[in-house]
C-alpha cells in the first residue's frame, strides 16, 4: 500500500506525502513541518459569467506575482534544504501532493451563483492542487520508475475521490503541462489538479454527447465504449492494446500529435479503477510518453489531460474516463499554433494524418535506459515556427 500522510503548511494549506510502497518512510514532525511563517492566504479571485456563451471565466489577477521559472537552487518543489526552504518541508519525498499558492480557484470553497446573466460574478471557489512527481529537478515523467508512476496514479486516485467528495465541486481534472513550449512555469517535473465549481466548457460538450449517445442505446453502450471497440476493429490508428487498456490515435484528431488512452471497462474516474488496472495503467502510461519523447531527437512538449466523469447525475452515468495526450509539435522544428480558424472559430485543421502518425508511434524504437535529465530538459530547437 502506498504511504500516505497529510500535513499543513505554516499558512495552513493542505500537503500530502506520497510514498512508495515498497519503500514506506516514517514521516515525523520534524520532517513535516513548515518553519517558514508564510503570511495568512488571501481571499479567492471571482468567476465571472460570459452571456455570449454560458460559460463561466475564472479571474485571478494574483496569479500575476506567481514563481516564473526559477533556477534550481530556488525551486520551490524541491526537498527543502538550509539554503531553500522550499514548500516541501522533507528533506526528500516519493510524490507530493499540496494545495497551490497561486491557486487559479479557491481556496473557499461553494457554488457557483445560480440564474447567472451578464455581470453575474462571484468568488473563485474551488481548489487547485500541485503535484510533484520526483524530488529530482531535472527529467520527466517518462523517466521515473514504474513503481513511481505508481505512486502518482494511486495520488491521482486518492486526491479524484478527496476532491469529489467537496462542498460545491462539480468536476475534478488532473493534468500535466511538460514543456516551455506549452507554457510551464517550472521546470522541475510536476502535474496539478483543478477541482471545478462548475461543469467546464469541454466537459459540457463531451458529456452531452455522451450521454446523447447513452440514451439512444437504452444505457446499453457507451460513446467512449463504442469508439474504442471501432477503433479496435479497425486497427489503422492503435498504437498498443492492453489487457485493461489500450491507446490509439483518434480517427478525428485535431492534433499533430494526440493519443487518447482508455480502459477497456467503463469506470467514470481513477479512482474507480482496479488494483490491477493501476498497475497496467502505470506501464503503458511511461510506454506512451516514452514513444512520445522518442519520434524526434528533442523532448516533446505535452498536455496531459485526464478526462474524469462530471459530478452530475445527468452527464455521469454515460462518461467513461479517458486520457487525451496532446502536442503542438507538428515536425522537429515546427509548432502547431492556434490562430484564427482554431482560436477564434474552434475549427480545427490538422497538419499531420492520424493513421501515419499511429504508425510511427507503434513503430518507433523507445530506450530501454532512462534517458537522462539533460536531455529531457533540452527545448525544441530556437526558432520553431508555426
Amino acid at each position: 500500500m502506498t504511504g500516505i500522510t497529510s500535513t499543513r503548511l505554516s499558512d495552513g494549506r493542505e500537503l500530502i506525502y506520497f510514498d512508495d510502497a515498497h519503500a514506506p518512510k516514517a514521516r515525523t514532525a520534524e520532517t513535516t513541518t513548515d518553519h517558514r511563517g508564510l503570511p495568512p492566504r488571501g481571499e479567492p479571485g471571482e468567476v465571472r459569467f460570459d452571456a455570449l456563451t454560458g460559460e463561466w471565466v475564472a479571474v485571478a489577477a494574483h496569479r500575476q506575482s506567481r514563481t516564473h521559472l526559477p533556477p534550481a537552487d530556488q525551486c520551490p518543489i524541491c526537498p527543502t534544504t538550509a539554503g531553500n526552504p522550499s514548500e516541501i518541508p522533507a528533506d526528500d519525498y516519493d510524490v507530493v501532493v499540496f494545495e497551490n499558492r497561486f491557486p487559479s480557484l479557491g481556496p473557499a470553497l461553494g457554488p457557483v451563483p445560480e440564474e447567472a446573466g451578464w455581470g453575474t460574478k462571484g468568488p473563485a471557489y474551488g481548489r487547485c492542487e500541485v503535484v510533484a512527481f520526483t524530488p529530482a529537478h531535472t527529467g520527466s515523467f517518462s523517466g521515473l520508475t514504474e513503481a513511481r508512476s505508481r505512486t502518482v496514479i494511486e495520488a491521482w486516485a486518492q486526491r479524484t475521490e478527496a476532491l469529489s467528495a467537496l462542498p460545491g465541486i462539480k468536476q475534478v481534472f488532473p493534468f500535466e503541462n511538460r514543456g516551455a513550449d506549452i507554457g510551464v512555469t517550472l521546470h522541475h517535473p510536476h502535474g496539478q489538479i483543478y477541482a471545478y465549481p462548475y461543469v467546464t466548457p469541454r466537459a459540457g460538450v463531451l458529456g452531452a454527447a455522451a450521454r446523447q449517445f447513452y440514451d439512444a442505446a437504452d444505457g446499453r453502450q457507451t460513446l467512449t465504449g463504442s469508439l474504442l471497440r471501432s477503433e479496435r476493429e479497425d486497427g489503422s490508428r492503435m498504437v498498443m492494446e492492453g489487457q485493461n487498456f489500450s491507446a490509439y490515435v483518434p480517427f478525428a484528431a485535431r492534433w499533430p500529435l494526440e493519443i487518447h488512452l482508455v480502459p477497456h471497462r467503463q469506470v467514470p474516474d481513477l479512482a474507480a479503477l482496479s488494483g490491477e488496472e493501476k498497475d497496467e495503467l502505470a506501464h503503458v502510461y511511461l510506454d506512451l510518453l516514452k514513444r512520445l519523447d522518442a519520434i524526434y531527437p528533442t523532448p516533446t512538449p505535452y498536455i496531459s489531460a485526464w478526462h474524469q466523469a462530471p459530478i452530475d447525475s445527468l452527464l455521469r452515468p454515460a462518461s467513461y474516463l479517458h486520457l487525451q495526450l496532446t502536442s503542438p509539435r507538428r515536425a522537429a522544428d515546427k509548432l502547431k499554433f492556434l490562430a484564427g480558424s482554431e482560436a477564434a472559430m474552434g475549427a480545427f485543421i490538422n497538419d499531420t494524418t492520424p493513421e501515419s502518425v499511429a504508425e510511427r508511434l507503434r513503430n518507433v524504437t523507445v530506450p530501454a535506459s532512462t534517458p537522462s535529465p539533460a536531455a529531457l530538459q533540452a527545448a525544441l530547437p530556437e526558432g520553431a515556427t508555426a
